[in-house]
């Protein structure tokens, strides 16, 4: 059975990620893709996660220590474009997962939007080591959410194929807009 999309950015997600590793959550909504990922770094890796909404850090802080996965997540109260400051540019990341709209059951005005999300992409492309994925889960049932879909399609589509794979993955035939999903990947670079 063909999987959603969610489902199917944590397996892309799974086969690049490995205890030890470094990540980001780069909208951290519920929490459910930070634990997700401090799962699978354990207790030797790091988890950046970060939103730009107190309910959202609230609602994470409450999972991970539920979970017992404080040691490896640090939560950011800043939006995912502001990762540039945190993460140091030396620090390579193997993985990031963006969920593109609104936070559920929440604030439906409060969404994301294509200028941070690239700003975001950009800088974690400067940290996303060889083989690394950055997958985006992208929800366009609102307006902004179909302005955003475009501007970011727009961008990875632009990514140089000689350094970046990038798939689009979407169901076409399906009502209510369900999400469709990007994966980029770092390609292995020679080496002289």
């Amino acid at each position: 059975m063909l999987k959603r999309s969610l489902h199917y950015s944590h397996e892309l997600l799974k086969e690049v990620i490995n205890p030890g590793d470094t990540v980001v959550d780069s909208t951290m909504g519920n929490g459910n893709d930070t634990l997700f990922l401090a799962k699978l770094v354990g207790e030797d890796g790091y988890v950046h996660a970060f939103d730009v909404q107190g309910q959202a850090l609230e609602n994470t802080s409450q999972k991970i220590k539920e979970h017992h996965c404080e040691k490896q997540t640090k939560l950011h109260l800043t939006g995912h474009e502001n990762l540039g400051a945190v993460i140091d540019i030396t620090e390579q990341i193997s993985s990031a997962v963006f969920n593109l709209g609104y936070l559920p059951k929440s604030d439906k005005s409060i969404v994301t939007h294509e200028a941070t999300t690239i700003k975001a992409l950009e800088e974690l492309l400067l940290r996303l080591k060889e083989l690394g994925r950055i997958v985006l889960v992208i929800y366009d049932g609102h307006d902004a959410g179909k302005i955003e879909k475009q501007k970011v399609l727009n961008f990875v589509e632009s990514l140089p194929q000689d350094v970046y794979s990038v798939l689009s993955y979407q169901f076409i035939n399906q009502r209510n807009n369900p999400p469709s999903l990007i994966c980029i990947e770092k390609k292995p670079q020679k080496h002289l």
